[in-house]
């Protein structure tokens, strides 16, 4: 069986989640249900099969890279790489991993919870050659904050036609989990050098043009991102009832 590494996005201000809880203004030490964020993501990325998990910090890096340290009880060995530029979009901090990632990576966010079938599904997929996968809700109507998600369209074979927050026309939603080859990060880094900048949207959009870009239906499956307040709220009355 392949080896895959695990990456997280961690290296955002978490601005909008900042104040929420007592316990840290940090949006990855965030507990829900009791749990820290950063810690149900290691979890997930363990359940998809990943041998080995690099977490991408940049915002208070090193105050976090200590609370995992003194708290993680896991088995998975676990990396910590800086993102410098932390002030730009989120794609960068894909790149800041680009020599961590390996031939095949599974992608996630700090900020989201993910239901174990979604993992179990990210486990047994393989990717597109050179390409990458997406795992999309098409479940609409249970959709929290619909203003806030990444949404998605795509054509009759699943493949990315076009992705955004702000598209009028999808039929499906962004998950935050993703199933990458190195053409994700070609993808981006092709973006960056042209724009300056790369946002994760960006560069899957850049490597939907060649068809290289596919999706993955989680059915019934759950997730949630986790980006105010409210969010917070609602995940932690669904865990409430489910854990």
């Amino acid at each position: 069986m392949e080896q895959r590494t695990g990456l997280i996005l961690a290296a955002g201000y978490g601005s909008r989640l900042a104040g929420s809880v007592s316990e840290t203004d940090f949006k990855p030490l965030t507990p829900v249900n009791g749990t820290p964020l950063i810690f149900r993501t290691i979890r997930s990325l363990e359940l998809a099969g990943c041998s080995r998990v690099g977490i991408v910090l940049g915002y208070g890096a090193e105050k976090i890279k200590d609370r995992i340290l003194s708290e993680y009880e896991g088995d998975l060995p676990l990396d910590f790489i800086v993102n410098d530029k932390y002030h730009l979009q989120n794609g960068v901090s894909v790149l800041a991993a680009k020599d961590y990632a390996g031939s095949t990576f599974v992608l996630t966010m700090a900020d989201h919870i993910i239901g174990d079938e979604l993992m179990t599904l990210a486990s047994e997929h393989h990717p597109p050659s050179n390409g990458a996968t997406l795992l999309v809700d098409y479940k609409l109507d249970s959709i929290f904050d619909m203003d806030d998600a990444t949404k998605v369209q795509t054509d009759s074979s699943g493949n990315i036609e076009t992705i955004g927050k702000q598209l009028q026309e999808y039929n499906c939603v962004d998950t935050g989990v993703f199933i990458c080859t190195s053409g994700l990060i070609d993808a981006l880094q092709e973006f960056y050098e042209a724009h300056g900048d790369a946002s994760l949207s960006q560069g899957v959009q850049h490597l939907a043009k060649s068809g290289r870009m596919t999706t993955l239906d989680i059915g019934a499956g759950y997730w949630q991102d986790v980006d105010t307040p409210e969010m917070l709220e609602q995940a932690e009355q669904t865990l409430a009832a489910s854990e």
